[in-house]
């Protein structure tokens, strides 16, 4: 018999950054009755909006603002006894594991297997004569499909992290649970994508587009047929890369770039995109012309972004806005910062020179060292605040991150690498106590079109070793992909070809998904630690008395070790679970 009742986590204020929080716990619960949840939409729907609550962002909510990029070559923390050094300071272990994500996401997922086997099948007869009966039917119908999107996504989160976990099905109670052996990792993808496979036709398309079904809401933050296509690509990019695919098997990478290639065509052929007009919704096989835009405030209404956004985290929607991200990471010096996550030299000296697409370190690309952020790529500008930029822009006043400057050491907390963040910060927010700008929405672009085209190039080169070829149906190649995204900031196209193409093109996912979370994840299914993580560069910038600068790189080492590819399993986990067997080197 099934219980009637059951005692679910709510996780406060919704935060999600699932791979590296330490500090949120899951203390508040609440007794969810089965009649009661299956009475109105209204309940069922909040059950659901539940469901959503551990999806990704990293606004830097690791511990006091901190994010994944400072535990990467990306970023340093300013705050140095920030617990987020243990990722590179030999620290960390499975008694210090400084993360929920296990509990977090085998939590969501038993909510979502709660939901697909106790909540189907429900008519809500007494509503029956309300006018909009037949689109609130609808939506219920579709949050099934929209559970199972869901429960595959957190699958891919743990996997991604530790490797192969345990499956736990529908109706399992606790002790069956807490005996478990851990699957493969082949074995989560390929339920991944049996998962994925059965619902992108029939979830929801375009919430944009429901004719009668419409309910007269934006439906925003929910998943479509293009975050479950997004989720499938991804996650058989992340099978097909050397982390997960020790044989090297280039067939994987072939079904990637298949994979992204029918995102692209469903963005194009399955929307009538081109022509509103005739009956299209407006999306475009485009980039959105603004790379800033991307973090905008107003993403979610403009349609021109938000088309380009295949799911997307809108974090404040329920207060009305917030200001954590601005709050951690605006300078020192101005009313409310506190430092945050620095860009380091390294991602900076990764930014191209603008006229000839050259790096910095390319004798003939027209870099000047005494004026060095001049003639950059423009991307450098919306995502990095350095020396001399007026930043946030509500000052009137130009930063100063030289050695004893207004924003900078020996003050406390301030950058230690010569730079601040402005990426998915909103610049006009105003931290001053008698500011009447204090918050805003802000959007975590979990997929998004620019990220998609980059891991496609990677697929179709990886799988064939040329950047020419094309694979699927949608007709472009690696290099045409790679250069859809660089075109957008007036960056020179690609002409590179065979390993300097894969060296290009790591670059440019370095420098276009820079502080969304990517790089942490990338490097480690590369096995590519060693090469990036062992160290990073500060400059340390000091004015000389002719009011010129001068611009010292400072290394700094870091400790990395192959285990640290994969996230020891806690501890505490395997004291429950004897079962569990602990990933090799922890």
């Amino acid at each position: 018999m099934k219980t009637k009742y059951f005692i679910l986590p709510l996780v406060a204020l919704g935060v999600a950054f699932t791979s590296c929080k330490d500090d949120m716990d899951y203390n508040e619960y609440v007794v969810v009755d089965k009649d009661y949840v299956e009475q109105t939409f209204g309940n069922v729907g909040g059950f659901m909006t539940q469901l959503y609550k551990a999806v990704e962002y990293d606004f830097g909510n690791f511990n006091g603002g901190a994010m994944s990029a400072s535990a990467t070559d990306e970023a340093e923390f300013s705050q140095l006894s920030n617990t987020i050094t243990d990722f590179y300071n030999g620290a960390w272990s499975p008694t210090n594991a400084h993360q929920t994500t296990w509990n977090n996401m085998f939590s969501a997922i038993q909510q979502a297997n709660h939901y697909i086997d106790f909540w189907q099948g429900l008519e809500f007869s007494d509503y029956e004569l309300n006018a909009d009966y037949a689109g609130q039917m609808n939506r219920y119908r579709n949050y099934y499909y929209e559970a199972r999107f869901l429960r595959a996504y957190y699958y891919f989160i743990l996997n991604r992290q530790y490797g192969g976990v345990p499956l736990l099905k529908e109706g399992m109670s606790a002790s069956e649970i807490n005996s478990l052996e851990r699957n493969t990792s082949d074995e989560v993808f390929e339920y991944i994508f049996k998962e994925l496979d059965e619902i992108k036709d029939k979830i929801i398309v375009d919430y944009g587009k429901l004719g009668e079904f419409a309910l007269g809401s934006t439906e925003n933050g929910r998943a479509n047929k293009l975050s479950v296509l997004a989720l499938r690509a991804r996650a058989t990019l992340y099978w097909a890369s050397p982390l997960f695919n020790p044989s090297g098997d280039k067939k994987r990478y072939e079904e990637a770039a298949k994979c992204y290639s029918d995102l692209f065509t469903q963005m194009t052929t399955a929307y009538n995109a081109e022509d509103p007009q005739k009956g299209g919704n407006g999306y475009r096989f485009r980039l959105v012309s603004k790379y800033e835009d991307l973090w905008a405030s107003d993403s979610y209404s403009k349609a021109a972004t938000y088309n380009t956004i295949f799911y997307g985290y809108r974090y404040g929607n329920i207060t009305g806005g917030d200001n954590y991200v601005e709050t951690h990471n605006y300078p020192v010096g101005i009313n409310g910062g506190s430092g945050g996550n620095c860009p380091t030299q390294n991602l900076v000296d990764a930014y191209e020179m603008q006229k000839t697409g050259k790096p910095i370190t390319d004798p003939k690309s027209g870099y000047d060292p005494k004026n060095p952020y001049a003639g950059r790529d423009p991307r450098l500008a919306s995502t990095v605040a350095v020396n001399g930029d007026v930043w946030p822009t509500y000052q009137k006043v130009a930063l100063e991150t030289f050695q004893g400057g207004v924003n900078a050491q020996p003050l406390a907390n301030a950058t230690t690498t010569g730079y601040y963040l402005k990426k998915l910060c909103n610049g006009a927010i105003n931290l001053s106590s008698n500011s009447t700008y204090k918050v805003s929405y802000h959007t975590f672009l979990n997929f998004r079109l620019g990220g998609a085209l980059l891991d496609y190039a990677e697929a179709v080169y990886q799988a064939t070793g040329n950047a020419d070829d094309q694979i699927g149906s949608y007709k472009l190649t690696a290099r045409e992909a790679v250069n859809m995204v660089r075109t957008r900031v007036k960056m020179p196209k690609i002409t590179e070809s065979g390993a300097e193409f894969w060296a290009k093109l790591q670059n440019e996912r370095f420098v276009e998904l820079a502080f969304e979370g990517h790089r942490f994840w990338d490097v480690r299914r590369w096995k590519e630690g060693s090469k990036y993580f062992t160290s990073i560069t500060r400059m340390i910038i000091k004015k000389n008395e002719d009011g010129t600068f001068t611009y010292t790189p400072q290394t700094v080492n870091r400790q990395w070790n192959e285990r640290n590819n994969f996230f020891p399993i806690p501890q505490t986990e395997i004291m429950k679970n004897p079962n569990l067997k602990q990933n090799e080197g922890w």
